[in-house]
């Protein structure tokens, strides 16, 4: 689940950190190959790649770790790094949208585990086009409340190009076009304004709440999803309200 995920809980996500270290560290390792192929190896030239580095250093990713994947994907190692981005759109339970993020070297093993995962549980493959339309690519920064107001956080992004700021738990999201998010997170740190994660999403325009059997599905199809090696993120317009979060929790 990408990054902030709307549906699970704060103890949901805190009892599968550990075990998701280092796929997340792979990903963000995959970034920076990403990036460095594309614009090069230096950081001052290639904005692209000073934000995946700096992710991947806010993640604890070892700085060795770091310049290897610098060096790889910018080709002075000798390795060829070549990731196709692909985008595969997925139906979930009762009527729940998915989109699968992926990058990957190999494109027919990307398609053949993504489509295993989701039809071995519960989900089906979509028609392009016909989940797409649900979402929009949106800057996403957020924030953990502590004593902020709404009025606090709207303050510190309105002039930067910020569409909304949007409860989510114990957090704020705060929501704008791809091309202003990094105007965003600086009107944040001017205002002393304390952030978590800063990500390009895929936001759905409409959620579907989702009942406590569904939700149990739901999970276990995104959890099958997360743990291929080529699956990026996935996004959904999956709510799981707090009656059903609870009722999840009373069966751990």
């Amino acid at each position: 689940m990408s990054g902030h995920s709307k549906w699970a809980t704060t103890k949901h996500k805190k009892a599968v950190i550990d075990a998701k270290r280092a796929k997340s560290f792979a990903k963000l390792i995959k970034n920076i190959e990403v990036a460095a192929r594309a614009g090069g190896a230096d950081l001052s030239g290639n904005p692209g790649l000073e934000l995946a580095v700096q992710k991947a250093k806010k993640t604890s990713v070892p700085i060795d770790n770091i310049n290897r994947a610098v060096k790889r994907g910018a080709g002075l190692t000798g390795e060829v790094v070549d990731y196709s981005e692909i985008i595969y759109e997925a139906r979930g339970p009762q009527g729940s949208a998915l989109l699968i993020e992926c990058l990957t070297d190999n494109k027919n093993r990307a398609a053949s585990e993504v489509r295993v995962a989701i039809t071995r549980n519960g989900g089906s493959i979509a028609d392009p086009g016909s989940v797409a339309y649900l979402f929009a690519r949106k800057g996403v920064v957020s924030l953990p409340k502590k004593d902020l107001s709404e009025d606090d956080v709207l303050m510190a992004v309105l002039d930067a190009g910020a569409e909304e700021v949007k409860e989510s738990g114990d957090a704020f999201d705060v929501h704008s076009e791809p091309s202003d998010l990094r105007a965003v997170v600086a009107g944040l740190e001017e205002s002393g304004i304390e952030y978590e994660t800063d990500e390009v999403e895929f936001v759905p325009s409409m959620q579907v709440e989702l009942d406590a059997d569904a939700a149990r599905k739901f999970l276990k199809l995104v959890d099958a999803l997360e743990e291929l090696d080529d699956v990026q993120n996935v996004y959904s317009n999956a709510e799981l309200g707090e009656d059903v979060m609870a009722q999840l929790e009373s069966d751990d």
